[in-house]
């Protein structure tokens, strides 16, 4: 029996097993959790309707977080399905390939700034109030994933910073106003992983050499790290837990200088 045994959990995001929303939704899945997953497009079907065998052939509904009808359609179908929710994860995140590489102040546009705030941050406040009503009275837990960029500045993360402040704002405001309704909201800051999303921030494989040289563990975390803290999140085991942003980056958020780097000088 796992802690998350008869708990009924919404993965959104998940893009393929690489993933760090395929390594929540594994995670849940081995704590006892039914999963349902959502995916994008047509074209990345066949592989969410794979991570979903995987993880024991739950519901798999097309998603675009940026469509208010396809919203109110996931959730009409998890009603029909399941009659409740326990466990929503948000794990979506875009901005223009473009906005990411050079000058924050002369790459980015007033499209690419919407843009990123609507299906970065935004999104996480519309999958929430569609959840809300299958919610009442389950003491249940909103999920979200960020990155430490949201907090620092860093090489090429540049409108996606924003966003993802924003996205942490948006957790500490959620947890407030649906805490009443024992519903618990927090995010998991994950350090910098290989993903099919990472790809699209230059120079992302310096980055990575760069934390796993600096961060107390002298590593990158992975997948299954992730995943791991956000079960434990989303799980009675942290019925106290709301409106926190929790580092799983090997400790590299709480460094200012790595004596490893200074060696290297």
């Amino acid at each position: 029996m796992g802690f998350l045994t008869n708990r009924k959990a919404l993965v959104v995001g998940v893009a393929s097993n690489r993933s760090i929303a395929w390594g929540v939704a594994k995670a849940m899945h081995e704590q006892g959790a039914e999963i349902a997953l959502t995916y994008q497009t047509e074209k990345l079907k066949a592989r969410v309707e794979q991570c979903s065998q995987a993880c024991g052939g739950g519901p798999v509904m097309p998603l675009d977080v940026t469509d208010d009808a396809q919203i109110e359609a996931v959730f009409k179908e998890l009603e029909s399905t399941w009659g409740h929710l326990d466990i929503l994860v948000h794990a979506v995140g875009f901005a223009p390939r473009e906005e990411l590489e050079g000058s924050f102040v002369d790459n980015t546009t007033r499209g690419g700034y919407a843009m990123a705030h609507d299906i970065s941050a935004y999104s996480f406040l519309a999958l929430a109030r569609g959840a809300r009503p299958l919610m009442q009275g389950r003491n249940a837990s909103l999920l979200t994933l960020t990155y430490l960029g949201g907090e620092r500045a860093l090489p090429n993360y540049n409108v996606m910073g924003p966003a993802k402040a924003s996205l942490e704002a948006s957790v500490r405001y959620m947890a407030n106003d649906l805490g009443p309704e024992g519903i618990r909201v927090n995010a998991v800051s994950a350090g910098p992983i290989r993903t099919l999303a990472a790809s699209g921030i230059g120079d992302f494989r310096k980055m990575l050499d760069y934390n796993a040289a600096s961060a107390p563990m002298r590593r990158n975390v992975d997948i299954d790290e992730v995943g791991n803290a956000s079960a434990f999140l989303c799980s009675e085991l942290a019925s106290g837990i709301t409106g926190e942003v929790v580092h799983v980056d090997g400790g590299f958020h709480a460094v200012a200088l790595s004596s490893s780097m200074l060696d290297s000088q």
